[in-house]
Formats: C-alpha cells, structure tokens, sequence
C-alpha cells in the first residue's frame, strides 16, 4: 500500500500538557486502493484526496478556581441553535462523587464574551453525564431540559434560559430527548448509583429494586413531554431471557439510551455484574416498542455509540470477541463495519457531525503518560487525523475521573470537549473552517 501525506502549515507545538497540530490548514492523503478506499493490492494505482479542515487551536471558555464541565453526556448537543451559548455545570467538588446535598451551579458560557451566567441549581448531576442537560427541538434557543432532585424525587425541568424561568417540571429524569423535543427516555437512576455510582445520582430519589434482577414494572420509558406522562417501553423482565444468565445475588441495568437521528429508533444498553467487571448486551428499538433487536453476537458486548442517521449506528464492541472497534452497521442487522483501517480501535466516545460526514473520537487516559487523545476521521474515505493530546493528572481518576466527552455544534463548525490538563476541570472548544 502507497501513502503520501502532504501538510500544509502543519507545524506542532507543545503547552500546558498538550500537544496538537497548529494552524493546520489542509491535510491530503493519497493511498493506493482498488475497491475501497485503502488497500493492499499492489497491483491498484488509482489514489484518492483527503481534504480535512481547517483546526484551531483549542480554546478555554470557562476558568477562575471553579471546577467546570459540560452539563450533559458526549454527543449531547450543549449550544444554543445561534452557537452563542452553550450549558454547562460549575461546581467546588473536585476529587469524590457529589451527594444530593452537594448541587452543582447549571448556567450558560456566553462564546462571545466567555462569561459564565448562572441560571438555577441542580441536585442531580455526576461528573460524566452532568445534569443530562438538552436544548429543546421545540425551541433550540431558549428552552432546555435538565434533571434535578426535589422533593425526594428525580425530575426534570424545563426553563426558558433568557427569563430564567421554569416552565415545567416532568416528574421523571431524563436519559435522553428526542430530535424534536417533544418526548424523552428515562432510566432508574437510583438503581445506576448502586451499580455504577459515577452515573447515577445521590438522594434516593426513585426506588432501585435492589433485590430484583429483572423488575416488571421498570426499564426504558418513553417520557411525553407535553402531558408530563409516560409509558414502559421496554421492562427488566422483558429482556430477561435475551440477555446472560445473572449469577446470584446480581442485577441487571439499563443506561446509555439514545433518540436515532430523526428519533424513531432507539439504542440502549443492558448490563450486569461478572465478578469484578460487567456484561453488556446492546440494544435496539422502534420508538413504538418493536422490533426489540440485539445489537451484537455474544462476547461482543458494547459500550459507547451514536446514531449516523435513522438506520444505521456506530458502537464501539468488541469485535468478533477479540479486539475493541468503533463498529458501524444496520439497526436489526449484522452488516458491521470496522471504521479507522485499524487506526480507530480501541474504546471512544464517537460522535457524528451534524452533516454526518465527520467522526470525532476520543481515547481514555494511557498508562505512564496519562494522555487522552482526539482523532476526527473522514466518513468518507476513513482517514483519520490527530486533533491533539492532553494530559489527565493522577488526581482526576476512577469515579471522578474527566473523560474527553467530544460533542458538536449544530453547524458542525466546534467541537466542544472537557479536560483537567492544566490542572483543573475546564471546556474547551475546537473552531473548525471547511
């Protein structure tokens, strides 16, 4: 196989604990392929051009000696549909897990003027996933959606952020929201602190069924977000026999639920304790409870994921039982794609761009060095380049650790993405000229 790579003003430097390529202005890939875009038939002579965009350098938009992160998971949209504002949570917690009686300051970064504006409190958030915080379909410059703990309760809560006034409490946490923002999913939150404490909430503030490993009456629901109403679209019991046997003493649970593109489909998963690691089993739904689909084989497992468009999904599994990929293919099919030519495997946070040409990924934080690294890759020809590396300190570890969590703009010209590299947990954004 031939490859010529070609950089203009692409030159490398280094502070702060990270190192990216500066001012890089285009990136050209020619490879010799014959049928897909890289092979080894030497034999093939025709090539391709890979034209990546122009990357900033990344730029800090929260600061001062507060602690400071997304207000929801990776692949969340955070900005506003103007991209002026984007949510984010403030906090003095730093090294343990928040308990119900330790909330965290949800507000807005302006991106024009980088000033933080508080809007409320929340009691349910966690150092991966926030407060699950979403800008609303129905109204994607003012309205958002986040989760709090009243009243003894999990809730959300939907405000207008420029009245800083509550519209409307629903009385379950939201997971996620559909593409409209008229419906939401909502998982047992108590039930995920027992079991993976770093993205469940403190406060007790639903029933976890500790002692059931397939409760009846719990699972995925399907929330509506105009009466406040909901409806169980999936229960523990109803997938009990699709999943592996759980040794005594275990239970199972749901997390990691996700709205397709035009929302009428939906991915989750299903995991449970294996001695001192877990198994997961991935899923698929209509958003009318059919065409309930394994994701994978067995041994395949699954961890994190995003929608390409309404039919097809991009999960990072283990692939054939042998080796963590980002694995592209159909809803309800088999037909897997390895996406990287090897450059992508390993376990990421995937997201699409909006226009669905893009691929941003992250890696967790190597041994020795401590270096979590940003690739984007090209749909399609698969290239991949390096965004940058940044150092995560001993100190950001286990269940208060600071994944990079990449997330796009609407118009897919930033990439937002936490990180501790210069000593505490800040936002960050990349800018990005086509």
């Amino acid at each position: 196989m031939k490859l010529r790579t070609i950089l203009r003003k692409s030159v490398f430097w280094e502070s702060d604990g990270f190192c990216i390529p500066m001012k890089l202005k285009y990136l050209f890939i020619f490879v010799a392929f014959l049928g897909t875009a890289y092979s080894c038939d030497k034999n093939s002579t025709a090539g391709i051009r890979v034209s990546f965009p122009r990357i900033s350098e990344p730029e800090q938009i929260t600061g001062g000696d507060k602690e400071h992160l997304f207000a929801s998971y990776y692949g969340i949209n955070s900005f506003d549909r103007s991209e002026r504002y984007v949510t984010v949570l403030e906090t003095d917690i730093k090294y343990k897990l928040p308990e119900a009686d330790e909330p965290a300051t949800l507000g807005l970064v302006d991106l024009k003027t980088r000033e933080f504006i508080p809007l409320t409190q929340t009691h349910a958030w966690n150092f991966q996933q926030g407060c699950m915080a979403h800008w609303l379909g129905t109204s994607p410059d003012s309205l958002i959606i986040f989760n709090d703990l009243r009243n003894g309760r999990f809730v959300s809560v939907i405000m207008n952020v420029h009245a800083k006034k509550e519209i409307k409490t629903i009385p379950y946490p939201v997971s996620a929201v559909s593409p409209d923002g008229r419906e939401a999913l909502s998982i047992n939150f108590s039930r995920l602190r027992l079991v993976r404490p770093d993205y469940g909430y403190g406060g007790d503030g639903q029933d976890p069924q500790s002692e059931i490993p397939f409760p009846a009456n719990d699972g995925l629901f399907l929330v509506n977000l105009d009466s406040g109403t909901s409806k169980l679209l999936v229960s523990y019991e109803q997938i009990k026999d699709l999943v592996p046997v759980i040794k005594e003493g275990n239970i199972s649970w749901i997390n990691h639920t996700l709205f397709s593109k035009n929302g009428s489909k939906i991915f989750w998963l299903c995991r449970q304790r294996e001695n001192d690691s877990w198994i997961t089993t991935a899923f698929t739904v209509n958003r009318d409870g059919t065409h309930l689909h394994r994701c994978f084989p067995d041994n395949w497992g699954g961890s994190h994921f995003d929608w390409l468009n309404d039919k097809e999904i991009m999960v990072t599994a283990n692939w054939e039982g042998k080796q963590y990929a980002h694995v592209l293919f159909t809803a309800g099919k088999q037909d897997y794609k390895r996406l990287g030519n090897g450059l992508l495997d390993f376990d990421g946070h995937g997201t699409f761009s909006p226009d669905q040409k893009w691929l941003v990924t992250d890696t967790y934080p190597g041994t020795g060095l401590r270096e979590q690294k940003i690739f984007l890759m090209d749909m399609s020809t698969k290239a991949v380049l390096s965004l940058g590396r940044f150092t995560e300190p001993e100190e950001y570890s286990g269940l208060w650790r600071c994944d990079i969590h990449c997330r796009w703009s609407p118009d897919g010209d930033m990439i937002g993405f936490n990180s501790t590299h210069t000593g505490s947990r800040q936002v960050y954004i990349f800018k990005l000229d086509f």
